[in-house]
């Protein structure tokens, strides 16, 4: 304000000149104030950035008489800092924003009909809260009653509500927190929907999933990029340079060319301004930054300008099996009945034993069975006995019912059907794990479980393919039969089972060999030593894990594995944003150095110069309306499978837990 009105006070008019003086003297204290003191810290520290060149411009245009060249300097300078630093608010602005998502208090359920409100920080690990309809959840926790939808894009990035129910027993729920259903699991900071519901609080208000993600956010934030560091590393030779260069220009013209002492003084000011890198220091921080808010946006966190400008480079990724490309849990694929049986009583018999077991397997029967069987066709079994390493036993209608593999079938003397054996062959060769199912002397059928593939996963790999990264792999601690079975089933390149966890370090070093780029994808638990060995580490489903938080370079909140395309598209994005920043900032300052020897004036010089800063930064920004749906190839996060029985069922090429890895439970 204070140059505006000493032009018009000038030109306008007519003022004397004490009045326009003291105009002028009033922008360079205004203009430069904070620019002083960003070039003191600088010094201080032993560095010469684009403020002291600013600083020393301006100086030198009032030691020579051009006070009001000096002043549109200092006025041009600051005007272009307040619009990079507006512009720049707008990237940090949903980052900054997370923190202001989680409530101040919340309610507490004390007695059967008491309430109390308490801020969130007094929350503690077992606390019952009351979350109201349409209200944030304070905590992370898990629904103990009631049920309800609820909003969770703020942390997963998940565009739908997400269905909630309460867990089916508190007291273990409370023991291991880790193990909840992602169904029954809540976060802080996430919108309920119609539902009121009480939750249990599994962690305090500083150890939350949002109050992490904030603070790696933040520390994401000041992490600097490759490229962001060779341009530091650049610009404290480079600023020396031109600080010499000006000199030179003085010299020669004040000797070469024989020219007043001002005249040389104000063109080696205005090479002085031209060369300031401006726009090279700041084409890097602000593309990344963008990119890692519109990343956050979609649910995924990036921690710092390395991981993200790494992904696009990489050209070999590997993947875990369990919970990455498979959902994670076992589910019945097939339940093939013997000859002579319908497949109604496979059924029956096999759900009635089941229920008496907690085993995974169980559960996964149980689930996927209980509707097949009509409440009229259910059974009651008694008296289950494990079989350690075998199966289970137990008593339906008086007689013994044996659930189980081949071997302890051939241990209770069964023969089996020549078509129940080739079944059983069949379904194991597929990656199955099998389990023949006896009632007294009747061999009834047999039941097939996997861990069945997530829908887009196949779809995902193509697009990855697709992308330019050259090899697919999967490693797994499965055996290498179950490991084919899946690659083949999902499209990956090559799969190597039997792999323990520094087996697993040592094929990712294997796959970095001739200088590739790899990544690992995984849950960021077990494979966090692969992770940690691979060139990027991207973890699955990290919202609620705080070691897939901590170990990955890169976290997706949800179990998505289709956002990791996006993120490849976003990182190429990205980086090709910075090379067109770099690339326009270096160009502008090859023109207007030369414009500047030639004649052209501080004005025109001011205006270029920081009207390119402002662009840079107007450029970068366009990352935030990155478009996740068309980059994103329609793949979708498909609801869980809830299994396929029947002695029609079709058969896929899908694999499962081998038998060895579901705690020894058949073989």
């Amino acid at each position: 304000m204070t140059y505006i009105a000493g032009l018009i006070a000038e030109f306008g008019f007519g003022a004397p000149e004490p009045l326009v003086l003291g105009l002028y003297l009033a922008t360079y204290f205004c203009g430069g104030f904070f620019t002083v003191r960003g070039a003191w810290g600088s010094i201080r520290r032993g560095r010469f950035e684009v403020d002291f060149l600013m600083i020393v411009a301006a100086a030198g245009a009032a030691a020579v008489g051009r006070l009001s060249e000096g002043a549109v300097l200092l006025f041009l300078f600051s005007l272009g800092h307040a619009l990079e630093e507006y512009a720049m608010a707008r990237a940090t602005r949903s980052i900054k924003a997370l923190g202001e998502l989680a409530p101040r208090t919340a309610t507490l359920r004390v007695g059967p009909d008491e309430l109390v409100e308490r801020p969130v920080e007094e929350l503690q690990v077992g606390d019952v809260a009351v979350v109201r309809p349409n209200s944030r959840v304070p905590a992370d926790g898990f629904v103990s009653v009631g049920s309800t939808a609820i909003d969770q894009s703020a942390v997963t990035g998940e565009s739908i509500p997400v269905e909630k129910a309460a867990v089916p027993d508190v007291a273990k729920a409370l023991a291991n927190p880790d193990a909840i259903s992602s169904g029954s699991r809540v976060f802080a900071g996430t919108v309920n929907g119609p539902g009121a519901f009480d939750m249990v609080v599994t962690a305090a208000a500083a150890d939350t999933t949002l109050a992490r993600v904030v603070k790696l956010v933040t520390e994401a934030d000041t992490a600097q990029s490759p490229t962001q560091q060779f341009i530091d590393r650049f610009q404290r030779f480079y600023v020396p340079a031109v600080i010499l260069a000006v000199v030179v220009v003085l010299a020669v013209g004040m000797i070469w060319f024989a020219e007043p002492f001002g005249d040389s003084f104000y063109r080696a000011m205005l090479v002085l301004v031209a060369a300031s890198p401006c726009a090279l220091a700041i084409a890097t921080p602000a593309a990344v930054l963008a990119g890692i808010a519109r990343a956050g946006r979609a649910g995924v966190l990036v921690k710092g300008g390395a991981p993200l400008e790494t992904l696009g480079k990489v050209d070999a990724m590997a993947f875990d099996k369990t919970g990455t490309l498979t959902w994670g849990h076992p589910t019945v694929t097939d339940t093939i009945p013997a000859p002579g049986v319908l497949v109604d009583e496979l059924n029956a018999i096999a759900l009635a034993t089941e229920t008496l077991s907690d085993h995974p397997l169980a559960t996964a029967i149980v689930r996927d069975l209980t509707e097949l069987v009509g409440a009229n066709a259910r059974r009651v079994a008694t008296d289950l006995e494990a079989v350690t390493g075998r199966g289970i036993r137990a008593t339906v209608d008086g007689e013994i019912v044996l659930v189980g593999s081949v071997r302890m079938m051939a241990e209770a003397d069964h023969e089996l059907p020549v078509e129940v054996k080739a079944s059983v062959d069949q379904l194991q060769d597929e990656g199955r794990t099998t389990m023949v199912v006896t009632h007294g002397a009747r061999v009834l059928g047999v039941i097939g479980v996997m861990d069945a593939p997530k829908a887009e996963a196949r779809q995902t790999l193509d697009v990855l393919r697709e992308s330019g990264i050259g090899e697919l792999v999967l490693i797994s601690g499965d055996n290498q039969a179950v490991a084919d079975a899946v690659g083949r089933s999902v499209g990956i390149d090559r799969a190597m089972g039997e792999l323990l966890p520094e087996d697993k370090v040592v094929a990712i070093r294997n796959l970095t060999e001739g200088g590739r780029t790899t990544a690992m994808v995984g849950d960021g638990v077990n494979d966090a030593p692969a992770m940690a060995s691979a060139s990027l580490g991207i973890a699955m489903g990290a919202a609620g894990s705080a070691v897939a938080l901590e170990t990955a370079d890169i976290a997706l909140m949800a179990d998505d594995l289709g956002r990791v395309p996006f993120m490849v598209r976003l990182s190429r994005a990205t980086s090709r944003l910075i090379r067109q920043n770099l690339i326009a900032a270096l160009a502008i300052v090859a023109f207007l150095v030369p414009a500047s020897l030639l004649g052209l004036a501080m004005g025109p010089i001011v205006f270029i110069h920081e009207g390119s800063t402002i662009l840079v930064v107007l450029n970068a920004l366009r990352l935030l309306r990155f478009d996740h749906n068309r980059d994103h190839h329609g793949i979708t996060h498909e609801d869980r499978p809830a299994g396929r029985a029947g002695s029609a069922a079709p058969r896929q090429e899908l694999a499962g837990r081998t038998q060895t890895e579901l705690d020894g439970r058949v073989e």
